[in-house]
């Protein structure tokens, strides 16, 4: 026997269950599907009293109803539920619980000046959350299907969209290994749910510039790894490094990767630099997702789009080091710095802590963050019409769009598997 044939083995030895739910997810066994929807009204008991704007917390507040669908290996997916909202019961045994095998997404409806309601590019979020589930073992679905029950579990419970234009309602799919068994092996059970929280504007009183603990000693995600992927296991290890962050006057943590202090990320946000080159050439730079190592935000994607078709700025994905960064701060041509998520939208950057230093980082009074932040709530809210904003009545979205950052972390994830 050749040694190729005797690794290919081990490997299949080694492998089998991955193999197997691999296989499974390839069988002709059921698909999600919206049609199958079962609605059960929560009762006048059920119904919760809705809270005032100005009291919203962000994700304290749920709404009347969830949505649930539940997977097995042997029959695919279940029919999809839309419940009163309660609790689970879950053996204590499930593998969520024990090696963390879970993923979820986030996104938003908005309620608009013309009071309709809209989701802001779902299938992007439905993208993200299929490669999570790729790289978690957990089962795909019809990204389509399942935002269609998405929507109308929004339209049950639509007055609990805020009549607000600075809040919304925040929308938490969520996929869990349930299977009740130790072994560490992928899930033979899992349940994908939709809970719902109204949320105020993350800055009440206008954009806040925080400040960044920039420190090498501790990393986010490395290639290889799961830095790409919207799973629980990336966000539990950053928490207390964000509490420690707070010893220097930081409120988040800049993630740096490598020799020469890569810049990937900010908190849970993706990260932009604006800088100015002379001669007129301003350039908006966001790192690339080729390593792996960075989430592919849908606002990181939405303002890349958006700032590039306004044609007034060069607009890149390319590596920027803390080297780079300071070195500009210094010469006067880092104009600023913003994060970027579905919570807060954009971020401004006020300093950052480095090397025993606090940084100051420019804010411009009139800056290309609050820009952002005008010009992503005008399609939010409908001021502007655009194909970004989704209306839950009309419902007019394109189940085949082609959503590159995920069809690339997809490609990566199958030469691995054909390897």
């Amino acid at each position: 026997m050749s040694v190729s044939s005797m690794k290919a083995r081990v490997f299949l030895k080694n492998n089998q269950n991955v193999l197997q739910l691999l296989h499974r997810f390839q069988s002709n066994l059921a698909g999600l599907d919206s049609k199958k929807l079962e609605i059960t009204p929560a009762g006048p008991k059920e119904v919760k009293a809705k809270p005032e704007v100005k009291d919203l917390v962000f994700g304290k507040n749920f709404t009347d109803h969830m949505l649930k669908v539940r997977w097995t290996a042997n029959e695919g997916w279940h029919q999809p539920k839309i419940t009163p909202f309660e609790n689970f019961s879950m053996h204590p045994g499930a593998k969520v619980l024990h090696y963390a095998q879970e993923l979820f997404e986030g996104m938003k409806a908005y309620r608009g000046v013309d009071d309709k309601i809209r989701m802001f590019r779902p299938m992007h979020n439905m993208a993200r959350m299929n490669v999570t589930a790729q790289r978690a073992c957990l089962p795909t679905f019809e990204g389509s299907e399942f935002v269609e029950c998405i929507r109308k579990l929004i339209q049950i419970d639509q007055e609990w969209v805020p009549h607000c234009t600075s809040s919304s309602l925040y929308i938490r799919p969520t996929l869990i290994g349930t299977e009740a068994a130790l072994g560490v092996s992928p899930a033979n059970e899992a349940e994908l749910y939709v809970i719902l929280c109204p949320v105020g504007p993350y800055f009440a009183t206008g954009l806040k510039p925080v400040n960044l603990l920039a420190d090498p000693n501790f990393i986010r995600a490395w290639p290889g790894g799961c830095g790409f992927a919207k799973m629980g296991s990336n966000y539990a290890p950053t928490l207390w490094i964000g509490k420690h962050a707070e010893k220097y006057g930081c409120q988040q943590v800049l993630w740096l990767f490598g020799a020469d202090h890569e810049i990937t990320e900010v908190g849970a946000m993706n990260i932009f630099a604006l800088f100015d080159h002379g001669s007129g050439k301003k350039e908006l730079v966001t790192p690339p997702l080729d390593q792996g190592i960075i989430l592919p935000g849908v606002t990181r994607r939405s303002i890349i789009e958006l700032v590039s078709e306004w044609g007034e700025f060069e607009v890149s994905e390319r590596k920027v080091t803390m080297k780079e960064v300071l070195e500009a701060n210094s010469k006067g041509q880092l104009l600023e710095m913003f994060g970027a998520g579905t919570a807060a939208v954009v971020s401004p950057v006020g300093g950052i802590y480095f090397d025993g230093k606090m940084q100051q980082i420019p804010v411009p009074e009139t800056s290309l963050a609050q820009r952002i932040m005008n010009s992503m709530s005008d399609i939010y809210y409908g001021r502007v019409k655009h194909n970004w904003a989704i209306d839950v009545e009309e419902w007019k979205i394109d189940r085949n769009q082609h959503l590159q950052d995920y069809v690339n972390a997809e490609e990566k994830l199958r030469r691995v598997e054909a390897a």
